[in-house]
This record gives structure tokens, sequence and C-alpha cells, in this order.
């Protein structure tokens, strides 16, 4: 039995990096997946494609999860042509990185609205309905970044800290519904944005980490479906650190 079997469920940022890899092993566990994308409407036409050969059911969604009527609109749609939503990974973001003193106020409410505003926005949006059914997942994908902080990331390091303490209050919120709410805190992540760093960053990086490397998307992903699936049926309002020991 697949530990998603039939599940429906919604992944914003899915046609690269993390939320790439999360789609993938959500269809491999027998979920039906919706997916946000904002611009990358080829690689999302490319995984529609792939799925549907696969006679797996999956679509993807331009959507701008930062936009609440866009949210509203999305899990209206998705409900439609899926039925009720289960799972909800919340997994949009950016980086708009700079030090305070350089950092302007588009910087800031950029960051603060893709990667926290939409947090709100999907949430709010599939709550009522999971309610209804007395059940339902909800991951949020945080950072390491917002439980330490960084230089240079402090709208970042701000956005991701927002999403811990908003996962922690859901949780208590709709917890007597059957609804959980965690988070997730990976650490330094191979994704495009780390492919872009020079030798002796990644160095240093990988110094800093207990294990001495860094994480891939499929570990991610890993959680996250753990997260999503009845494994974790007596988890909620936890953050769980995929960092390679960073928080130790």
């Amino acid at each position: 039995m697949k530990r998603l079997e039939n599940k429906v469920a919604i992944v914003t940022g899915g046609t690269r990096g993390i939320g790439k890899s999360i789609v993938d092993l959500f269809v491999q566990e027998g979920a039906k997946v919706a997916f946000t994308y904002h611009s990358s409407a080829e690689a999302a036409e490319a995984m529609e494609a792939k799925y549907n050969q696969d006679g797996l059911v999956v679509k993807g969604y331009r959507s701008d999860a930062s936009n609440y009527q866009e949210a509203e609109s999305l899990v209206k749609e998705v409900i439609e042509a899926f039925g009720p939503v289960d799972i909800l990974v919340n997994n949009a973001g950016i980086t708009k990185d700079t030090l305070m003193l350089r950092m302007s106020e588009e910087q800031w409410d950029d960051v603060i609205n893709v990667n926290l505003k939409s947090v709100f926005n999907l949430t709010k949006q599939v709550l009522r309905p999971m309610m209804k059914s007395r059940a339902g997942s909800i991951i949020n994908m945080s950072s390491v970044v917002g439980v330490f902080g960084n230089a240079g990331q402090a709208n970042y390091a701000a956005s991701k800290a927002g999403i811990i303490g908003f996962t922690k209050s859901i949780a208590k919120e709709v917890g007597s519904r059957n609804i959980r709410c965690n988070a997730i805190a990976p650490g330094f992540i191979k994704t495009e944005m780390t492919g872009e760093l020079d030798e002796k960053t990644l160095e240093a990086y990988k110094n800093a980490i207990p294990l001495k490397q860094l994480g891939n998307v499929t570990d991610i992903a890993k959680a996250t479906l753990f997260l999503a699936s009845n494994d974790s049926a007596y988890i909620t309002g936890q953050v769980l650190s995929v960092c390679g020991g960073m928080n130790i």
C-alpha cells in the first residue's frame, strides 16, 4: 500500500528544486498532486506531460501564492478537479539577500510576501475543507536560517522564523479537528541557488556541518512525505530540522 494512496496534495513552487522533488515523491506514493508555478510554464508543462504519460494524476497551476485572491481561486479549482485537499505543502519561497543597511523596502516586502504571506494565504483556504473532513496535514517549509539567523538575510530569516511561529499556532488551533501542522527547516541543500556559489564558499558551508556535506532535495522530500503520511499521525506543531546536524 502506497503511503499517500488517493490523497489530494497541493505543493506550491513545484517545478524545481525541493518542490519538484516533493511532487515526484508524492506521485510515486500514490497522491493526486496539484502543484503551482509562477513563471516556469515550460517546466510545468513538461512535468504534466511526463506524469500523464505514465497515467498519473498531476496538474500544474499558474498561481502567485503571495496573492490572496489567486490562492483562493487555486484551492477552489483543485477541489473541483480532485476533491477535498488532504495535504498542503507551503514550499514557495525566494531570497533577496543583502545587508540591512542596503536592503530596500521592496526587497523586504517581496521576501515577506512570497515566503510568509503565502503560507497564510494557502493555509487559510484549505482549513475549512480540512475541518469539514476532520483530517489534514499542512507542512510549511522554513529554514535553519529562521532558527539561527544569518547576516545578509534579515528578510529571509524573518520570513522563515515567522513560519515557525505560524506553524505552532495553527497546530494548536486545529489539532482537535485531527489536522496536523508541522514545519521543516532545511539546512544547506544542493539546489540551483547553491550551484551558483564558488567552491571556497561551498567548502566553508560544508565545514560548518557536522556531516561535512550538503543535503539533497530528496532528503527534504522524504521528510515531507513522512509528515504528510500517517507515519507521523501523532506529530504536530513540530519543526523537523534536516540540516546534517547544524542545529546541534
